[in-house]
């Protein structure tokens, strides 16, 4: 039996094991009961506003002396402001009277499920009846309102962003709306990122947490002293407040920064970090056209909750906007690679940065003169005249003298779409991640990523086909440069290749294989809540896609953007210079990023256009079937009926035969993109014009993000 001294030291171990703190709610309840703010506590702890928000939501512990300091203080606190009962809940409307589009928040539930950070949660109001004509944006089917909802991150509970009306209300995911009092600028600023619980957890561990995105409405813009809208400039991108402007100037008084870009629809407001905190918050402008209607149709004319729901599903399934769609896509790639982590110096012992394997680093890198555009510094001030990579995506039409008379009798002209094509070609892309070096008479090797000179003038293919190493399906004349994918693909089909001269990358990596899997399960999920998935069979396929955005609007809008965040990304990564003002030669801001990397750019439209000519090629091969034009990532087919089921190869089995083009939701897989009469279709042709640009109904632009 145990003696009592033994018994007495275990108790005094249980005692000496319980919580020093009272729980991480406790804590901010006695600290909003003492009128206190987090900077205020900050201050007096000689700590961080985030290191007082993990004490708060349980993220962290404070260790001596700190520990002792605030443990004083709790306990001093508690002395006053003892917790008798729960704390009353906000007022909100009534259940019968909340939209579906809102979730009632009560105070209660929310100091058991996440951190009470001292923000009021308003009541839903009362939104004006809606003009006439104007759609339904906010009503809601249960299972897309279970995608507005995602899983509560405790250091930031009210999700990534909000949409601020003019009423000071701040409509964040999930229906929680917020009450914002700020009523300049710098006040929203300081708002967000002390009191709001918006942002969201870094995409990689060695990344930084997102800034809070707060989009404003017309309202709310001209309540903080902003125009409604922004005149004088032709160019959207070009848009920003003047260096006079009262609110930069609000902005400058308060010690907050602007980034080069300046006030415009993006406008992005910081302080030096301190530490490890970040003191950044992102502003997009509705009314200054920040979202743009080919990337986001129909999203800025929304109610502000369906934007907020809109935005948060891509801001939780991609990434928190950050500008454009392309600039985002750009950001993606960054975020889930980020150029550093923290290495331990041998020397010292000491924690520093270092070089993140398998990223692009920090530096920017000079291109292979024929990897370059032609107003580079690289190719004027060498007097580069060899040439150019010219890895672009298909534009190409059929010569009607090699159509046969059965191909013309047939009724109907069909085109179909790949979805993502360029996110597909993506998949396991082996890139070059360091310089380029010269090489004269290589030995092709397909393995090794880079540019090559070789003539490939010799190949002779079926003149009903595009040629695959040309973007308008032409044959080569004359020796030109070429990606390794193209140059590997002549090999495929049989051919000799030998290279005269070449630029190569000796250290490489597939870098854009995670921004690959995280926009394929966006794009898949997405689809999937909109009734698209991966189980339907053919038919259903096709008929899910006739309807699938008519089901929900706010989600069409999402898989656009993300559509779009593909194409604008591969196409940030050889931006152009902007502006009348350029002269050829001069340096511009885009060169001043790592992810500044035409060779990259190239690498994935190469494959995709390869991808492409294989699935034609292998049609021919199976079906005999020809196609009249392909558009980028859209094909026409001449076509006994109005279905592709009724000329895409199957096998006795009823199952689609692998490597021609196939129905589905996935990334590389195709589906209808429109019908129209064979009549219609060599018109256009015999105009030199493309069918598959007109096919849908309406031009298809081809937008690459540049």
């Amino acid at each position: 039996m145990a003696s009592e001294e033994e018994l007495f030291a275990n108790i005094d171990a249980l005692l000496e094991e319980e919580p020093q703190l009272p729980p991480p709610a406790e804590r901010a309840r006695l600290r909003e009961a003492a009128g206190i703010t987090q900077a205020r506590l900050a201050q007096a702890l000689k700590s961080t506003v985030q290191t007082v928000k993990n004490y708060e939501n349980g993220r962290s512990e404070p260790k001596s002396p700190r520990l002792e300091a605030y443990q004083r203080l709790l306990k001093g606190w508690a002395a006053k402001y003892p917790a008798h009962a729960a704390p009353a809940a906000p007022a909100v409307a009534p259940q019968s009277e909340v939209p579906q589009t809102f979730t009632r928040v009560s105070t209660v539930e929310q100091d058991e499920a996440e951190p009470d950070i001292g923000v009021a949660v308003k009541p839903v109001p009362e939104r004006p009846a809606r003009p006439a004509g104007r759609p339904a944006t906010s009503s809601r089917r249960p299972a897309a309102q279970k995608t507005a909802k995602p899983a509560v991150d405790p250091g930031f509970p009210h999700g990534p962003l909000a949409v601020l009306d003019g009423d000071g209300s701040a409509y964040a995911v999930g229906g929680v709306v917020l009450d914002c009092p700020a009523t300049t600028v710098p006040e929203l600023v300081e708002w967000t990122l002390r009191e709001s619980g918006l942002g969201a957890a870094k995409l990689n561990r060695y990344g930084k947490d997102s800034d809070p995105l707060i989009v404003l409405t017309a309202a709310a813009a001209v309540k903080l002293g902003l125009p409604e809208r922004l005149e004088g400039h032709e160019q959207r991108r070009s848009l920003r407040l003047p260096e006079d402007h009262p609110v930069v100037k609000q902005v400058a008084k308060a010690k907050w920064q602007l980034t080069q870009r300046g006030f415009g629809p993006w406008a992005r407001i910081y302080r030096k970090a301190q530490g490890r905190e970040r003191q950044c918050v992102q502003l997009a402008v509705l009314s200054w056209d920040a979202l743009d209607e080919r990337s986001w149709p129909g999203v800025a004319e929304m109610e502000p909750a369906d934007i907020a729901r809109v935005l948060g599903v891509y801001a939780t399934r991609v990434i928190t906007p950050r500008g454009s769609t392309a600039v985002s896509g750009l950001e993606l790639m960054t975020a889930l690679r980020p150029p550093t982590k923290a290495v331990q110096d041998p020397a010292t012992g000491n924690w520093v940065s270092g070089y993140n394997a398998g990223s692009l680093g920090t530096e920017p890198m000079d291109p292979a003169p024929p990897e370059a555009t032609p107003e580079h510094p690289v190719v004027v001030n060498s007097g580069w005249t060899g040439g150019f990579l010219n890895e672009e995506a298909y534009q190409w039409v059929r010569s009607v003298d090699t159509l046969s008379d059965e191909e013309c009798t047939l009724p109907f002209a069909v085109g179909l779409d790949l979805n993502t094509a360029f996110l597909a070609a993506a998949a396991r892309l082996v890139v070059g991640l360091s310089g380029p070096d010269h090489f004269h008479a290589p030995k092709f090797n397909p393995k090794i990523p880079g540019s090559w000179l070789a003539d490939l003038s010799h190949i002779e293919l079926d003149p009903r086909l595009p040629s695959p190493f040309t973007p308008d399906g032409s044959r080569p004349t004359d020796p030109a440069w070429y990606q390794t994918h193209t140059l590997a693909y002549a090999q495929e089909l049989g051919y000799d290749v030998h290279p005269i001269e070449a630029y190569l990358r000796r250290e490489t990596g597939a870098y854009l294989d995670p921004w690959h899997d995280r926009l394929k399960t966006a794009y898949v999920d997405t689809l999937a809540d909109m009734g698209v998935t991966k189980d339907l069979d053919d038919r259903q396929f096709l008929a899910a896609m006739e309807q699938h955005k008519q089901n929900d609007p706010a989600l069409a809008a999402v898989l656009s953007a993300i559509k779009a965040t593909v194409k604008g990304g591969v196409g940030k990564l050889r931006e152009r210079p902007q502006g009348k003002s350029y002269k050829d030669g001069e340096t511009w801001p885009a060169l001043s990023r790592p992810t500044w990397r035409p060779d990259i750019r190239a690498a994935v439209i190469s494959k995709a256009r390869v991808n492409m000519h294989r699935k034609l090629n292998n049609m021919a091969k199976m079906t005999g079937l020809f196609p009249l034009a392909v558009l980028s990532d859209c094909v026409v087919y001449p076509s006994p009926a109005e279905s592709p089921l009724d000329f895409l190869p199957y096998a006795a089995s009823g199952k689609p035969q692998p490597g021609g083009f196939r129905l589905g939701p996935t990334p590389g897989l195709a589906k209808l993109e429109g019908v129209q009469s064979m009549l219609w279709a060599v018109d256009l042709m015999e105009k030199g014009l493309n069918p598959a640009r007109h096919i849908k109904g309406g031009d298809a632009v081809l937008d690459e993000g540049e």
